[in-house]
């Protein structure tokens, strides 16, 4: 009897403990670092330091790649929206949400048919209220018939 009530009383302890362990485990923040203002109307920062990530996903670049596997052979505009919403939903069923986003890579086959819908993407941006560090790179080609691609690391 003796030797159950000292388990009990170690098992209690542990949970206790580890409970308030985990109350007094700090949150994660972002630090955003923007010398100038010029990069705002882009929907960028220029870096952003995150301390006390409870979690790290780095996602593989989304494109305009449908549920069944094929590449799209859409416009750029269409190839946009499908290749946000993939990424979304990758991030989303990963645990994890867009506004952890941190870093953002945009591949593209041109950047003169990708600028007449940046609009999109700095919407997609302000509806979750990203504050990432991004870079944009024209390519020669992706995957088959893909003209954009967006690759991330997500935090939380």
């Amino acid at each position: 009897m003796k030797k159950i009530t000292t388990i009990l009383a170690v098992i209690v302890f542990t949970i206790v403990s580890g409970t308030a362990q985990n109350k007094n485990a700090k949150q994660m923040e972002k630090h955003i670092t923007n010398p100038w203002k010029w990069q705002d109307e882009r929907s960028y920062v220029q870096a952003v330091e995150v301390k006390q990530p409870a979690g790290t996903l780095y996602v593989s670049g989304q494109a305009a790649v449908n549920a069944d596997g094929t590449s799209s052979t859409e416009d750029m505009k269409s190839q946009i929206i499908l290749a946000l919403q993939n990424l979304e939903t990758v991030v989303t069923q990963a645990g994890y949400e867009p506004n952890g986003i941190v870093r953002l890579t945009i591949y593209t086959t041109s950047s003169a048919e990708f600028w007449p819908y940046f609009s999109l993407f700095q919407e997609w941006i302000a509806k979750h209220g990203i504050k990432q560090a991004t870079s944009l790179m024209e390519v020669k080609s992706l995957f088959e018939t893909l003209k954009i691609e967006f690759e991330a690391t997500v935090v939380k």
